[in-house]
């Protein structure tokens, strides 16, 4: 089966950012730094917000940064004239992730590892799965979430789950891809496998795949690429205008630090 284009791929994605974002999905494209007010927009991924908000991001040109209006002068003024490295160290972010999407033209199904079996779960099957520990990063042991787990492919052997990369209902167009390998099981090839073969079965139900890691996770990333999938853009997933910082203590404490 022929699947979509990069650039098809990317343009959801810029869509679908925009509505996340509140701004237009040509401003992906653009040089230089946007600023726009955040909205709960329809459509929107249903991930649940900090107050006050705050989003950064970028798909390798521009940065978008969208935040509540109570906050988005003060931000501006932070920001406005900084580099695009400068603007994701900013000191009230606490940490971003870079996402990946299936590389389409490339991508070949990889072969389970030796002595694994794999296994697809839907519906009920999914949630019979909430009763195992240590997959976490899969699905969400929740069923009433507004991004229910929708698929989970499981690489067992003999009768125990090992591994489950399973996909999130974030939005109408884009599913997100999560795995998790018991540590005894690991760097075996089995979250390759599991997260490259989910991903043709969510392209040939008209979704687009993808998969999201923290920019310090390089095994995670290296998961990524081993399955077939390239960067595609790069987003905050915090901010800690709440003082929620774990370094919060210190930091305000900070002269007295240095000077021990």
């Amino acid at each position: 089966m022929e699947w979509l284009a990069k650039e098809d791929l990317l343009a959801i994605v810029r869509n679908q950012l925009a509505r996340d974002m509140n701004c237009r999905p040509e401003d992906f494209c653009a040089e230089g730094i946007l600023f726009c007010p955040a909205a709960l927009r329809e459509g929107r991924r249903m991930f649940k917000r900090q107050t006050p908000f705050l989003e950064i991001a970028t798909m390798g040109r521009g940065v978008v940064v969208s935040a509540d209006a109570d906050i988005l002068s003060a931000v501006r003024s932070v920001l406005q004239n900084r580099t695009r490295e400068d603007i994701f160290a900013a000191p009230f972010v606490w940490g971003h992730s870079l996402y990946y999407l299936p590389d389409t033209k490339t991508i070949r199904k990889l072969p389970c590892p030796a002595g694994f079996t794999l296994h697809f779960k839907t519906g009920g099957e999914i949630h019979a799965l909430y009763t195992q520990p240590g997959f976490e990063n899969a699905i969400q042991y929740d069923e009433n979430v507004l991004r229910p787990d929708v698929v989970a492919l499981c690489a067992m052997q003999a009768e125990k789950i090992v591994a489950v990369a399973g996909a999130s209902a974030d939005c109408k167009t884009m599913w997100q891809i999560g795995i998790d390998v018991l540590p005894a099981f690991r760097d075996r090839g089995l979250a390759s496998c599991l997260v490259n073969n989910l991903t043709p079965w969510i392209l040939e139900r008209g979704v687009l795949p993808y998969y999201g890691t923290a920019s310090s996770n390089i095994p995670s990333q290296i998961v990524a690429y081993r399955s077939g999938y390239l960067p595609a853009w790069m987003c905050t997933y915090k901010n800690v205008f709440d003082a929620s910082s774990p370094y919060e203590g210190i930091l305000r404490c900070g002269k007295r630090l240095i000077r021990t």
